[in-house]
């Protein structure tokens, strides 16, 4: 199997897995707290990332360090904690189109952090079209049903991915320097 093709397969599986969690998460709240469904969230990420790489991870700039400490707090545990708190007010649908604004939101924060970062006609429409795709898909013509403390804290969530993603990409243009 080519390198191509097993890029795709592992895009429709991240694709497929992160479409999954909106649900997954809502049916585990009935029983779990959202701080519960963190923790071992990260437990199991954590186990499955040491068993693919069993090493400490060396640092080759000090800054690197701070990059880590908001990467964890923004993308992982701030982001999904405010996701599963979501979850608890408002629709799983709702939490996962507004949530799916986290590229918008990267591009922008982008354009202000990050030389040679631009937004151009073409991510808008393509970030249009992505969104009428993920609406469509996540109402099955039902329409949308509000719930503003639900849905706050999914943009909020949204937003920290966006610093999530900005501050990897930091993070990977300083280690090539």
């Amino acid at each position: 199997m080519n390198e191509a093709v097993k890029g795709h397969l592992l895009a429709i599986f991240t694709a497929i897995c992160w479409g999954t969690t909106f649900i997954s998460t809502k049916i585990l709240l009935v029983d779990f707290s959202p701080l519960e469904i963190l923790v071992t969230r990260f437990v199991i990420g954590l186990t499955v990332l040491y068993m693919i790489r069993p090493h400490v991870l060396k640092l080759r700039h000090e800054e690197h360090r701070l990059y880590l400490v908001v990467a964890a707090l923004s993308g992982i545990t701030l982001y999904y904690l405010m996701e599963n708190i979501a979850l608890t007010y408002t629709y799983a649908s709702n939490v996962g189109i507004i949530t799916a604004t986290a590229p918008f939101f990267a591009a922008i924060l982008a354009r202000f952090t990050l030389k040679n970062s631009h937004l151009s006609g073409p991510f808008f429409i393509g970030f249009i079209v992505s969104m009428i795709g993920v609406v469509l898909i996540s109402t099955e013509g039902g329409g949308l049903n509000f719930n503003p403390k639900g849905d706050m804290l999914a943009l909020g969530a949204a937003v920290l991915s966006a610093v999530y993603i900005v501050v990897l990409k930091k993070s990977v243009r300083s280690a090539m320097i």
